[in-house]
């Protein structure tokens, strides 16, 4: 079975949008995103600098955008993409509802645009931030973060939790990283995403949801907030409007793609976060991340082996 998963914040660097531009209608496609959204997606895509699409209001709907015009490749190099399941981490979980046909591309630009500036308002209340932690035991570990008064903001797996809180608490955690931890790394995101410190923006992005109307899910929707599956099109966007002040639970996320039977996933672009914690938490899974448009041809081999 083939999972199709999608990134989140942090994923994006300086020109990765650049040659899925040179494929047939994606400038037109992304000069129409630019305009219904008000945000130069192109510009931020391939012109700007890394600290121009740090900034969380640009971000997330550049990746929202690459992840859908990748996706729309792939789906026409494979003349109709179906996977199994779907998931995405953070924002991505967006662009999943794309993919599993509860929000068409307009809607779900139109929502990451609101979460993105929501959130961003958020985040400049109080400096905030998020590192990586690589390495020991996740109880351990979780354990120290709320000493330091840290949120395990995303439980990823494969022996990654990102810790969340303000400047200071992140600096008190770099100076006294919990046992068996062997890097933190500060994440190129602007804000503490996933926790406490969002809940201003949960209120904004609940009256944006209220002017779409979301269909039920085409294919296995997984839920990043406890790696449930999700039935209906109203309980994702309830979910994706709550989930930006709760943590994300990608760990739960896999154990679920373990049960339903995964063989292969692929990532959308800009893919390798995902796929990344994917070869260390599901051994003998094929993975693949769609990085240009040169990796369609593996993509489209691999989807002929597993697809449906």
């Amino acid at each position: 079975m083939l999972v199709l998963v999608a990134p989140g914040q942090g994923a994006q660097t300086p020109g990765f949008l650049t040659p899925w531009l040179d494929l047939p209608g994606a400038t037109d496609r992304v000069a129409a995103w630019s305009d219904a959204i008000g945000l130069d997606l192109a510009h931020y895509g391939t012109k700007a600098d890394a600290d121009a699409i740090r900034d969380t209001s640009v971000a997330q709907p550049l990746l929202v955008a690459a992840g859908l015009l990748s996706a729309a490749a792939l789906d026409a190099a494979t003349e109709g993409l179906v996977p199994g399941a779907v998931a995405g981490h953070s924002v991505g979980e967006i662009t999943a509802a794309v993919f599993a046909g509860v929000l068409d591309d307009a809607a779900a630009l139109t929502l990451v645009r609101r979460r993105g500036l929501a959130m961003a308002d958020a985040a400049a209340l109080t400096p905030t931030g998020m590192s990586a932690l690589l390495g020991g035991d996740p109880e351990t570990t979780v354990a120290h973060l709320e000493k330091l008064g840290l949120t395990p903001a995303n439980v990823n797996g494969a022996g990654q939790i990102v810790a969340a809180g303000t400047l200071e608490q992140l600096a008190a955690l770099e100076a006294d990283k919990p046992e068996g931890v062997r890097r933190v790394v500060a994440l190129k995101v602007a804000g503490a995403f996933h926790t406490h410190h969002m809940a201003p923006a949960v209120d904004a992005l609940a009256h944006a949801a209220e002017a779409l109307t979301p269909a039920d899910p085409r294919v296995t929707y997984v839920s990043n907030k406890d790696g449930k599956t999700v039935e209906t099109g109203a309980e994702v966007l309830s979910r994706l409007v709550g989930q930006v002040a709760n943590p994300v639970r990608w760990d739960l996320c896999m154990e679920t793609f373990e049960k339903l039977g995964v063989t292969a996933l692929i990532e959308v672009c800009p893919g390798g976060t995902l796929t990344g914690i994917a070869k260390r938490a599901l051994p003998g899974v094929r993975t693949l991340a769609l990085k240009t448009p040169d990796d369609l041809d593996a993509a489209r081999a691999l989807i002929a082996e597993h697809g449906a």
